[in-house]
C-alpha cells in the first residue's frame, strides 16, 4: 500500500512539474505576444498612407497614383501584398499607395487628411481609387468628400466585391452584435481576438480551405494584425453606411464594379444591383467577374492572376490610354 502511494506521489510530482513548466512557457509566450502587440499597435495610432516605392512608376506617372482602401481586418502588411499582386494591371496607369487605418479606430476625417497630405507632398493631380471589399464604401465617401470639400476630382474607382449597404452582407447577425457592443462603449480586448477570428472563419468555411482558415486565424493573432477596436469600428461603419448620401456626388468619376457570383460574404447580385441603381451614369461597368478566384470574396492577394486578367480589361475601360485622366505615356 505504501509503495503504491509513494509511486502515485512521484507521478503526481512529475506531472505537476511538467504542467507548471508548460503553463509557465505558454504564459511567457502570451505575455511576449501581447507586449509586442501593444508596441506595434501603439506605433500605428495614426491613419497613414503607405507608399509603395517604385522609381519607374514615379518616373512614368509623376502626378498619378492609385490609392488602395483596404477591406475589413486587412493589416498594413496585407494591404501592401494586395498592391504587389495588382501591380501588373494597376501599375500601367499610376503609382501605388494604400491607406493604413489607425488602430484607434476608423475615422473618415483622418483618412481624408492622410490622403490630402500624400497628394500635396507628391504633387498628384490624377487620383484613382481601389476599394477592396468594404474599402469600396470608404473609397466612394472619400471621393465624394474630396470633390465637395476640396474641389479634387477622383478619376476612377474600382469596387472589388464591395457591399453597397449592410443588406448586401450575408451574415448580418455578426455585425449586429459587434456594432451594439461598440455603440454601448464596449471594446473587445485584443487577447480575445484569436478565438473570435477562428469562430468567424469556421462559420464561413465554405469560402476557405481548413489550411486557409488556420492561416488567416494566425494572421489575426499576429502583433501586426488590426486592433479589435479598429475591427469594431469598421463593423459599425459598414452597418451604418448609406449609399444614397453619395449617389450624385462623384462628379465625373468613372466607377467599375467587379465581383464573384460565388461570393459567400457579400451577396454579389444584391450589391451589383444596388450600385447600379444608386450610382447611375457614374457606374461605367459592372459586368466583369472574378471567376476562378479563391476565396471568391475580394481575394487579389490570393488570386493575382485572375484579378490582373479582369483588371487588364476593366482599367482601360475606365482610363483609356491617351485620355486626359489616364496618366498613360507620361515620361
Amino acid at each position: 500500500m505504501d509503495a503504491r502511494m509513494l509511486a502515485a506521489t512521484l507521478r503526481l510530482k512529475a506531472f505537476s512539474r511538467r504542467a507548471f513548466l508548460g503553463g509557465a512557457t505558454a504564459s511567457a509566450l502570451l505575455a511576449a505576444d501581447m507586449f509586442v502587440t501593444r508596441e506595434v499597435q501603439s506605433r500605428r495610432r495614426q491613419t497613414v498612407v503607405l507608399d509603395v516605392p517604385d522609381d519607374d512608376a514615379r518616373r512614368r506617372f509623376p502626378d498619378a497614383s492609385w490609392f488602395l482602401f483596404p477591406g475589413y481586418k486587412t493589416s498594413w502588411e496585407e494591404a501592401r501584398i494586395i498592391l504587389a499582386s495588382l501591380s501588373g494591371s494597376l501599375g500601367e496607369r499610376g503609382q501605388l499607395a494604400a491607406v493604413g487605418y489607425s488602430n484607434l479606430g476608423l475615422d473618415l476625417d483622418e483618412v481624408l487628411d492622410a490622403v490630402r497630405v500624400h497628394v500635396r507632398q507628391r504633387r498628384l493631380r490624377r487620383l484613382y481609387f481601389y476599394g477592396h471589399s468594404f474599402g469600396g464604401m470608404v473609397a466612394i465617401e472619400v471621393a465624394a468628400r474630396l470633390l465637395a470639400e476640396d474641389g479634387v476630382q477622383v478619376r476612377a474607382i474600382v469596387l472589388d466585391s464591395s457591399p453597397a449597404s449592410k443588406y448586401d452582407v450575408l451574415d448580418q447577425t455578426m455585425f449586429e452584435s459587434i456594432v451594439q457592443l461598440y455603440e454601448l462603449g464596449f471594446r473587445v480586448p485584443s487577447v480575445l481576438r484569436g478565438g473570435y477570428e477562428l469562430g468567424e472563419r469556421i462559420a464561413h468555411k465554405n469560402e476557405r480551405t481548413w489550411g486557409q482558415i488556420l492561416d488567416q486565424t494566425f494572421e489575426q493573432l499576429s502583433p501586426l494584425a488590426p486592433s479589435s477596436v479598429l475591427i469594431q469600428s469598421q463593423s459599425a461603419y459598414i452597418y451604418l453606411w448609406d449609399v444614397t448620401r453619395f449617389a450624385h456626388r462623384l462628379g465625373s468619376a468613372r466607377v467599375g464594379f467587379i465581383g464573384n457570383p460565388g461570393d459567400g460574404t457579400v451577396d454579389y447580385a444584391s450589391a451589383r444591383a444596388r450600385w447600379e441603381r444608386h450610382l447611375g451614369d457614374s457606374l461605367l461597368s459592372s459586368d466583369h467577374q472574378t471567376l476562378g478566384a479563391f476565396p471568391a470574396h475580394a481575394s487579389p492577394q490570393w488570386s493575382g492572376i485572375v484579378y490582373n486578367r479582369v483588371l487588364g480589361t476593366l482599367v482601360p475601360q475606365l482610363l483609356p490610354l491617351g485620355s486626359p485622366g489616364a496618366g498613360g505615356g507620361v515620361g
